[in-house]
């Protein structure tokens, strides 16, 4: 029988999992290119290009340092990607058989094993800014079972692509082209927001422009507020002063800029002239704040949930830019279920119970808030008009835990007239 994995190539199905580790190559902080520094869109287009020939080093890089020196970048990234960590997840039967629901329970429990499972998410969801993210999955064997011990999260800056746009990676022992990833040795996980390369998909490719519009207007603005507000120091001179005097004002005007002190002839004069201040918009700061917006939309969706500040939008406006953003949500928890699914959960069942048998499913809880006051009187009504309710849908649906045996009950008070 002839298997393929999730990249389409054909394994043994009798073998067991790779236990040995990937020899990643060790790039050391001293070699890095820091490609934000003195970044310039020549620069910038450049990188990008390099990408999209498969060398994506130098975009990861730069990835990483935008991350790290924008706030509001940071920020907005760290906010779509702990809303998917903090959606519970469960692990379903494909269906409702003993044999498939044994199936489910084991995988369950070995998912609920591996250490810092959710750190393993937050690394997968990586690829929501970078394009892709990649964990190698350490697999331990005995007696007859096999199980996932660690998650072990891999730098993109690692990975290279070949011609196919499959990742391959850098080792200490492989040449440039990098090594052919073992079956079921990683999960790769894309994020599919448009179609494209990989290198091209990441949110973060989309606001590079932004990011270096952004720098620039922070440079001048600070250069500005270095010098705003500053008075300018001006020498006046007699026409008959000697230039040894001109000279001496000169080096005064100088040495007021530190000292704040100097001495200088009568027949010469210094002045200060206080800056004009400037009214209306500043700028720097108008071209930072679209920059900000810009990025909001293309990480969140939308920007009214993120930039309050002079935000007039209604509260209906704000309610439609929230479901904007729960639908993001809604569509990152899915694509990284079936990753996992497809990535994880395939290789657990197969190794274990055999590459016929069904997958679970693994599914993230995603619920919209609802008013449960107003729900209550929904429930009410259709009461009164004979629909039949359960006690334990009930329960569920409003999150009220059924009444044991034995359990004092609270009685409904009647309100007199």
């Amino acid at each position: 029988m002839k298997l393929k994995d999730f990249f389409g190539r054909f394994f043994k199905p009798a073998a067991g999992p790779e236990t040995r580790e990937l020899a990643a190559v060790s790039l050391a902080e001293r070699w890095r290119t820091y490609p934000s520094a003195g970044l310039t869109p020549g620069r910038l287009a450049e990188i990008f290009r390099e990408a999209d020939q498969g060398f994506v080093y130098r975009q990861m890089e730069l990835f990483e340092e935008m991350e790290e020196k924008d706030a509001h970048l940071a920020a907005i990234l760290q906010t779509r990607k702990m809303a998917v960590l903090s959606l519970d997840y469960e692990v379903l039967p494909d269906a409702k058989s003993p044999e498939e629901e044994k199936v489910a329970d084991f995988v369950g429990e070995m998912l609920y094993r591996v250490p810092g499972l959710e750190a393993a998410f937050l690394d997968l969801l990586d690829a929501i800014g970078k394009g892709f993210a990649l964990s190698e999955i350490l697999w331990e064997v005995a007696g007859g079972q096999a199980w996932v011990a660690d998650l072990r999260w891999i730098p993109q800056k690692q990975v290279i692509f070949g011609e196919d746009s499959r990742p391959r990676l850098l080792t200490e022992a492989g040449d440039w082209r990098g090594m052919d990833l073992p079956p079921w040795k990683v999960v790769y996980h894309r994020y599919k927001a448009r179609s494209g390369y990989p290198s091209r998909a990441g949110v973060l490719r989309v606001v590079g422009w932004m990011y270096l519009l952004k720098n620039y207007a922070l440079k001048d603005w600070a250069a500005f507020n270095e010098v705003f507000g500053m008075p300018l120091r001006l020498g006046k001179y007699d026409p008959t002063a000697a230039p040894a005097e001109r000279e001496a004002l000169i080096q005064a005007i100088r040495n007021l800029g530190s000292d704040a002190a100097g001495v200088i002839s009568k027949t010469t004069e210094i002045e200060f002239v206080e800056a004009a201040s400037r009214s209306g918009v500043n700028p720097y700061q108008a071209m930072a704040e679209f920059c900000n917006r810009e990025m909001s939309k293309a990480v969140l969706g939308q920007t009214l949930t993120t930039d309050t500040a002079g935000a007039t939008g209604t509260y209906a406006a704000a309610r439609v830019h929230a479901q904007v953003r729960r639908d993001l949500v809604e569509a990152d928890a899915q694509a990284l279920a079936a990753t996992l699914r497809e990535q994880l959960l395939r290789p657990l069942v197969g190794f274990n119970f055999g590459w016929d048998r069904p997958l679970p499913w693994l599914r993230f809880k995603f619920e919209e808030e609802q008013d449960l006051k107003t729900l209550s009187e929904v429930y009410l009504n259709l009461a009164e008009m004979g629909m039949p309710f359960t006690v334990e849908h009930v329960s569920q649906r409003f999150g009220i835990p059924a009444p044991g045996s034995g359990e004092e009950l609270i009685k409904r008070t009647v309100k007199m007239p």
